[in-house]
């Protein structure tokens, strides 16, 4: 009975990790290449990595997109995508995608003159499902060793552990005054139950 409990748990946990490294906000240092709108390709796949589509509009299985083409500080090319997350899932309610676009197209920079800047984003690049991280914002930064303290993540994962912990102190609570005492009551049951069916044989 132990190691599926284990594995069971297991499991949650990683789909919960998941889910956090995927909706969380992180941040890169990078240099912009370039800015570009390209016609998207949407398949049942990779749908659900990207955002709806403008509401009003009908669903299709492509759109355009805005794309951001960076170097990170690592010297790794790394490409987002620019838009809207309305007021749907992930909570970033981000309503300013075509500002975005231009203040990064104001910040593109040569390899010989470099404008580093911070993005904030959130989502995985994945090259075979053609997804890219979803950028939120973007700041000038001092240089390429600028460093970065999520505060806002650490926020958000003390405020998820305050909340786990509560939920586990109430469960034992409730297993003490309620399901300890009805196993208990079961048990008893049981065993005379047992015994009188020895009995009768």
């Amino acid at each position: 009975m132990r190691w599926p409990r284990i594995i069971f748990i297991a499991i949650l946990v990683l789909i919960f990790g998941s889910l956090l490294h995927y909706v969380l906000p992180q941040r890169d240092v990078a240099r912009i290449t370039g800015t570009e709108i390209i016609r998207q390709d949407f398949s049942g796949l990779n749908r659900i990595f990207y955002a709806q589509g403008d509401s009003g509009n009908a669903q299709t299985d492509s759109r355009d997109l805005r794309l951001i083409n960076t170097i990170l500080a690592s010297g790794d090319v790394m490409v987002y995508r620019n838009e809207d997350t309305g007021f749907g899932w992930p909570p970033y309610f981000k309503l300013d995608s075509a500002d975005l676009h231009a203040e990064a197209a104001n910040l593109t920079s040569t390899a010989a003159a470099p404008q580093w800047v911070a993005i904030t984003h959130y989502g995985w690049r994945s090259r075979l499902l053609t997804t890219y991280p979803n950028a939120v914002n973007i700041r000038p930064v001092d240089g390429p060793d600028v460093t970065l303290i999520p505060w806002l993540s650490i926020a958000i994962l003390l405020l998820l552990a305050l909340v786990l912990f509560m939920a586990w102190r109430i469960w034992e609570r409730f297993e003490d005054r309620v399901i300890d005492p009805v196993r208990d009551r079961a048990a008893v049951s049981w065993a005379k139950l047992r015994d009188r069916v020895s009995g009768r044989r």
